[in-house]
């Protein structure tokens, strides 16, 4: 994919908006209001993967095959979230295929690089750089999850803030590529989540649920019991990073390899993880495959940690943002400008996401390296 010769100048006059997509009903009736609103994101989502996988020789009719596996997969465990991404091809006017590619992009961006042993890997690590601050350790006595998502710039373009207004459990707020059921976000039950990008030799050796799936079936809990659940007894394609938050003041860190998870809690009431795995017993049983990549992960999570945990017990909103905004070595930095990847990609902290799950708040960032204003979003309460 052609590159801007200078990554910095596409956005110096100003940063994509991230727009609100609220949107109720049946999941089929979900499905087709997101894509009537986000069509045009959409479809520049899908066509920017699909430019991305045809050059690594990965056509058309493969994607659908490939899509069609995980929809497949999707029918006895998560019929109604397949409706829905059949509901959001409806509405964009696009092909279920490219649906379910927006909600498995992770998966099959994976598997066009297998596929390809032997030549550059062509994909940018889906970084990261996530926090939870249990209630105890900061000032208002209020859990604050937040992160910084790093991926490709362009992506900056097709973010949304997406509102479920739901009859059939709780209100969910999530930040996601246009198209996607879930990224970043919590619920009206105070139950919050963010991924982290890992890596393993045990990926892609087995079928699973897109990663997508497995955060919004968290957030579609009442209860943080079953959203424990849904992100421990899943079995996935890949490994990957989940932080799971409770407003009520719990913190959990779950380093996924798909047919393992390892947990990790707070210390002193800060949570903090990069893209490489951190706990004991997963290092002893795994092989971290993602630090040749990302080498940078090894000091984000430090930095993070050391500016807040001096803080601990007086930890403001304020205090986390200025945590997320570090710019240590940047642009190999917790928070990086756009920038050309050790892959020859365009990569970027392509958004910077703060939540406060007890008082239903939301604040995105655009690009923050280049952009310190936030958008505010709100999940009302509803009787």
């Amino acid at each position: 994919m052609t590159q801007d010769l200078d990554p910095l100048a596409r956005y110096s006059d100003a940063v994509p908006d991230c727009p609100l997509i609220e949107v109720s009903g049946t999941p089929r009736e979900r499905g087709r209001q997101y894509g009537e609103q986000a069509a045009d994101r959409i479809r520049r989502g899908v066509e920017h993967y699909s430019i991305q996988l045809r050059e690594n020789n990965l056509d058309a009719e493969a994607v659908g095959t490939i899509t069609s596996r995980f929809a497949e997969g999707l029918k006895p465990v998560a019929a109604d979230l397949l409706d829905e991404i059949t509901g959001i091809a409806e509405g964009a006017a696009v092909s279920f295929e490219s649906a379910m590619l927006l909600n498995a992009r992770t998966e099959i961006l994976k598997i066009a690089r297998r596929r390809q042993k032997g030549l550059p890997d062509f994909i940018e690590p889906d970084g990261c750089t996530g926090v939870i601050v249990e209630p105890q350790a900061a000032a208002e006595g209020k859990l604050i999850h937040a992160q910084d998502w790093d991926w490709k710039t362009e992506c900056a373009e097709t973010a949304v803030v997406l509102r479920v207004l739901r009859d059939d459990g709780p209100d969910i707020l999530t930040f996601t590529e246009a198209g996607g059921l879930a990224r970043a976000g919590f619920n009206s039950a105070g139950i919050s989540i963010t991924g982290n990008y890992l890596e393993s030799e045990r990926d892609y050796t087995q079928p699973g649920i897109p990663l997508a799936i497995v955060r919004r079936r968290a957030l579609e809990q009442e209860y943080y019991a079953h959203a424990i659940k849904a992100i421990h007894a899943t079995q996935k394609s890949a490994s990957n990073n989940i932080m799971l938050g409770q407003a009520d003041g719990v913190a959990l860190n779950f380093e996924c390899v798909p047919d393992e998870t390892f947990t990790l809690t707070a210390t002193d009431g800060l949570l903090v993880h990069a893209n490489h795995f951190l706990s004991p017993v997963a290092l002893a049983h795994i092989t971290d495959k993602g630090i040749a990549n990302m080498p940078d992960s090894l000091y984000r999570d430090l930095r993070v940690r050391s500016l807040l945990s001096e803080k601990v017990g007086r930890i403001t909103l304020d205090d986390v943002k200025s945590a997320m905004f570090d710019d240590f070595q940047t642009p190999w930095s917790v928070c990086r400008p756009p920038r050309l990847s050790l892959s020859n990609n365009q990569s970027a902290t392509v958004a910077m996401i703060v939540m406060q799950p007890q008082d239903r708040v939301m604040e995105v960032s655009i690009l923050p390296a280049l952009n310190r204003n936030f958008k505010r979003f709100e999940l009302p309460q509803r009787n």
